[in-house]
């Protein structure tokens, strides 16, 4: 017997091949879950909604047309809404005085607005009893230098988590964030290949190795279970990274220098 058998669980960001929205896709689905897949890419999702059994729906978290289309799915098909993920984002990395306006309403119609629209649309269509998961991040609460756009718009919508957990909970509906920390997903995979980089990150783990996005699904599903007792809570599923911070950019580019000096003497 899965820990989510009976649930219809809709997860929007889940478009990326093997991104951290697919990842708690499946796992919720080999947790017993009815799935609703969304995102912008419609023929990734089809194939995602295939694997599972489930809903492929395209959809822009900033439109909220598309947002009420997507929670009309669920009813439709599956006869509501138990659980919903925001796992959208877009990691923004840019130093402060260069960050222009345009990406700055980007990303908060994206990782503001955008999560709010979300969880709108999905209360009005969800059942008593339901769960809401924003996939945050540590860099809300501690320092990640040339990351402020992304990380205040993270913090704002942690805010929002706490705001619908205490107007909500009337209805038994609990909401949560997630917060990782460096996370190996294809939004990383760049800075992941560097094994210097990961190595700059892993030393600020008191567990000693950054995370998966299979550790943040197991914290999804442990919150979307209906044994959890836990509403307007941030989960920090890092492996202690906030009891310690991020390295500075000047620790990363020393690392990765030192990295490349050692190579090059040792060929």
């Amino acid at each position: 017997m899965g820990a989510l058998d009976g649930k219809v669980a809709i997860v929007i960001g889940a478009a990326g091949e093997g991104n951290m929205g697919q990842t708690i896709a499946r796992r919720f689905a080999a947790e017993g879950a009815t799935l609703v897949v969304a995102g912008r890419d419609r023929q990734a999702l089809d194939v995602l909604a295939g694997e599972l059994n489930g809903a492929a729906v395209a959809c822009d978290i900033t439109d909220e047309g598309d947002l009420a289309s997507l929670a009309q799915v669920a009813v439709d098909r599956f006869g509501g809404i138990d659980i919903a993920v925001n796992a959208t984002g877009w990691g923004l990395l840019k130093p402060f005085l260069d960050t222009t306006k345009a990406e700055i309403e980007r990303i908060t119609a994206l990782q503001f607005t955008g999560a709010i629209l979300f969880y709108q649309a999905m209360l009005r269509a969800m059942r008593d009893g339901g769960v809401l998961i924003q996939i945050s991040s540590a860099t809300a609460t501690i320092m990640l230098e040339d990351h402020a756009a992304y990380m205040g718009t993270k913090a704002g919508a942690d805010h929002v988590i706490r705001c619908i957990a205490n107007e909500f909970g009337r209805r038994g509906i609990r909401a949560n964030s997630i917060a990782p920390g460096f996370t190996i997903t294809p939004m990383t995979a760049k800075a992941a290949r560097n094994p210097a980089i990961i190595e700059a990150f892993t030393k600020e783990y008191p567990l000693g190795r950054v995370g998966t996005s299979e550790d943040i699904a197991d914290a999804a599903v442990w919150l979307a279970s209906d044994g959890c007792f836990v509403s307007g809570q941030v989960i920090q599923v890092n492996g202690g990274l906030t009891l310690r911070r991020n390295p500075t950019n000047a620790e990363i580019g020393a690392a990765v220098k030192a990295a490349r000096l050692a190579a090059e003497g040792g060929s």
